[in-house]
């Protein structure tokens, strides 16, 4: 640990809460992130959180979601010590916006790593942290966690009341309200409620469009902007509607997946799921040949989560079931077997509805 730390650590009297979790993950990058901010005047060090807080929003989506994880619970104790120890000084609000908002953060890796009951802890606190401090957005942004959760593990009715909830708390123009409206489209397109799912896709259309200039679009806090919503090409896979799935599919990989198409970019993983998406339409259509290409090279990232397994499985299944004698299929069921061996992220128990 960096002396410089460790005395800032000592001046304020954290240093008992603290250096333990500076101890589970002596990792360089975090000294050095927590050294910008530990220094001796408290308005600098929550100034330095928030950098952080952004740092982590956007290099989130590449990191392993293990390390990123333990980098992230570091900084957090650090805050919750902080927090503490200041009690009702000037700058709370703004710090305890930053602590919820990583605590936010440590869903999304808890997430990623299949760890869902740590996701939902952090999503809590998160809410709680942004009631307290008075910004409704971070606590819909934990309820779109918590809604992708329930997506994943096969709860689309679950998913969309989330959804639909996380929405009415912050007004249109947001990030987080557009992404709840495309969230709410594909849980009722997984639930067959296509009623729903059209409706819900035109709210997000609406989302969109009333969102400002320089709208992020990398990051855990951003959206993927194409002709579509977010979600449309799954929705549109969920309700039968292969061919447009397709074409909607290849359209979001070539506008904003393309640049990044060795998955060495911003969003490996979402790049990597929009093939396996492609990959279940095609196999839907019987091509086999482009269904499993699209599979190997969702499986070729760095970066596995979670929720990137749960549709290899499915991909998986489905080519079990539809071209049970072929080699490719054989090919196929290899290389995830091997991709989930070799990572920490454990195998997918995807339910009939996913």
């Amino acid at each position: 640990m960096s002396e410089v730390l460790r005395r800032t650590f000592l001046q304020r009297g954290i240093a008992a809460a603290v250096v333990p979790a500076m101890r589970l993950h002596d990792d360089r990058r975090v000294i050095q992130a927590l050294n910008v901010v530990g220094n001796d005047h408290l308005g600098g060090i929550v100034d330095g959180l928030g950098e952080l807080v952004d740092h982590y929003a956007q290099t989130i989506c590449a990191l392993p979601p293990a390390d990123v994880y333990d980098e992230l619970l570091t900084v957090r104790s650090y805050a919750s010590a902080l927090l503490d120890h200041i009690g009702h000084a000037p700058p709370r609000k703004d710090l305890v916006l930053a602590t919820g908002s990583l605590s936010h953060l440590l869903a999304v890796a808890a997430c990623d790593m299949g760890e869902h009951a740590a996701a939902r802890v952090w999503c809590s606190d998160a809410e709680r942290r942004s009631r307290e401090a008075g910004h409704p957005e971070l606590e819909a942004w934990a309820a779109l966690t918590k809604a992708m959760i329930a997506w994943y593990q096969g709860q689309p009715r679950q998913s969309a009341t989330l959804s639909a909830r996380g929405r009415e708390m912050v007004r249109e123009g947001t990030v987080v309200h557009a992404k709840l409206a495309a969230q709410e489209m594909r849980a009722a397109a997984m639930a067959g409620d296509v009623d729903r799912m059209t409706r819900a896709r035109r709210q997000a259309g609406k989302a969109i469009a009333a969102l400002p200039p320089g709208t992020p679009t990398t990051g855990v806090l951003s959206i993927s902007l194409s002709e579509d919503p977010p979600y449309t090409a799954t929705s549109l896979l969920f309700v039968g509607r292969y061919r447009e799935a397709v074409t909607a599919t290849n359209r979001v990989i070539q506008i904003v997946y393309q640049p990044e198409a060795r998955q060495r970019g911003e969003h490996p993983s979402g790049y990597a799921r929009s093939l396996l998406i492609l990959g279940l339409a095609q196999a839907a259509l019987g091509r086999l040949d482009e269904s499993v290409a699209a599979g190997h090279a969702a499986l070729s990232g760095s970066r596995p989560a979670w929720p990137t397994m749960v549709l290899a499985d499915k991909l998986d299944k489905v080519l079990a079931q539809q071209f049970a004698n072929a080699d490719q299929t054989t090919e196929y069921h290899a290389r995830y077997l091997e991709t989930i061996n070799a990572t920490a992220v454990p195998p997918p128990a995807t339910p009939a509805s996913c």
